[in-house]
């Protein structure tokens, strides 16, 4: 007797086990139910295991923006946390950009002239790239075709150098460049607001930027008169930004030459060795070093050329490359500016 009811007790037992765990299995899925996805996740990784993040609508979305968009993308590995910023990143640095040289000539310019600035002007930057990548064909097969509308297509241009988006920012410089090769002085009207951009993006930390911008302001450089370019450069000199100011003084060495020496007598050389003299000082040696290179050229010219300066017959000394900017300059800047050129000859004069 004594046994049966033991049993029968110990049956009992379990069976008030067995639904208590049930009880519990229950109410804890319903609990975990409610638990946000973010806890979820963590709750998980701090077990050490790996769970298939909540994807939702994010993944399908991005499948459909890849099949619907041509650009051709490459998606990196992603873990949970970059689920939601993937339709906004991906591509930012996988669209293939196409060099000036292997660009084709568009099928149908005139209605490609017709979407132009609504394709520049579009909230989508995949169609924004396609249409700066059409100006960019206009420019070199057509571009006589774009004249009429040069002016709002630049400033459309310049919205896009300022795009938060590396891809759109790029093909925006690039399209920069070959506006400068194909229009030449057409574009001076217009060019402040790019040439402060192309500035900024060569001053940047983003390096595949910063070189697309810098081989634009070489074309700029150029392809745009000297004559026309340095006023528009020479307010950057003094730009608060050091770096700024580095990159308007390698333009500025780079386009002086360019003036010949009837240009640079136009000009005025006195002018130029105080604005190189100014850069001897600045902040960046690349401001400085831009300066040197341009005093050694004006002294070659000065002292090719004597007729650039005014001399006194009487005193021949006073048509000297030191007489010269001695009165021309402050003293301090006067005695820096012989300084680095006479460096530089005393070292031609070993060299040779």
């Amino acid at each position: 007797m004594f046994s049966l009811n033991h049993y029968i007790a110990d049956y009992s037992l379990r069976i008030s086990l067995t639904s208590m765990q049930e009880v519990m299995s229950e109410n804890a899925l319903r609990d975990l139910n409610t638990i946000p996805g973010s806890e979820k996740k963590n709750e998980s990784s701090s077990k050490g295991g790996f769970t298939k993040p909540y994807i939702g609508t994010a993944t399908e979305n991005l499948e459909e923006f890849q099949k619907k968009n041509s650009v051709s993308l490459v998606s990196p590995p992603m873990n949970g946390n970059e689920i939601a910023n993937t339709v906004l990143e991906t591509g930012i640095s996988e669209v293939e950009y196409i060099e000036s040289e292997n660009l084709n000539d568009l099928e149908d310019v005139d209605t490609s002239l017709k979407t132009l600035l609504a394709g520049l002007e579009s909230k989508d930057w995949v169609s924004v790239c396609e249409a700066l990548n059409n100006v960019r064909r206009i420019s070199i097969f057509h571009k006589e075709a774009m004249l009429d509308v040069l002016g709002d297509v630049i400033l459309l241009v310049v919205k896009s150098l300022k795009n938060p988006r590396s891809a759109v920012c790029k093909t925006a410089i690039m399209t920069s460049a070959d506006i400068f090769n194909a229009y030449n002085d057409h574009i001076i009207d217009s060019l402040d607001p790019m040439l402060l951009q192309l500035l900024l993006k060569s001053s940047q930390d983003k390096r595949f930027v910063c070189e697309a911008a810098e081989r634009a302001l070489v074309a700029m450089t150029n392809w745009v008169s000297p004559v026309l370019l340095l006023p528009k450069l020479q307010p950057y000199l003094k730009h608060k930004n050091p770096r700024i100011r580095a990159k308007t003084s390698t333009c500025f060495c780079r386009s002086v030459p360019r003036l010949g020496v009837d240009g640079i007598k136009a000009y005025g050389i006195d002018k130029l060795i105080q604005i190189a003299a100014s850069q001897l000082s600045d902040q960046l040696p690349e401001s400085r070093e831009a300066a040197r290179i341009l005093l050694l050229e004006l002294q070659t010219v000065y002292e090719k050329f004597q007729d650039l300066a005014p001399t006194v017959s009487e005193h021949p000394d006073m048509g000297s490359w030191e007489n010269f900017c001695q009165s021309k300059l402050s003293p301090l800047s006067a005695q820096a500016v012989l300084r680095v050129t006479n460096i530089a000859r005393e070292g031609l004069v070993l060299g040779s």
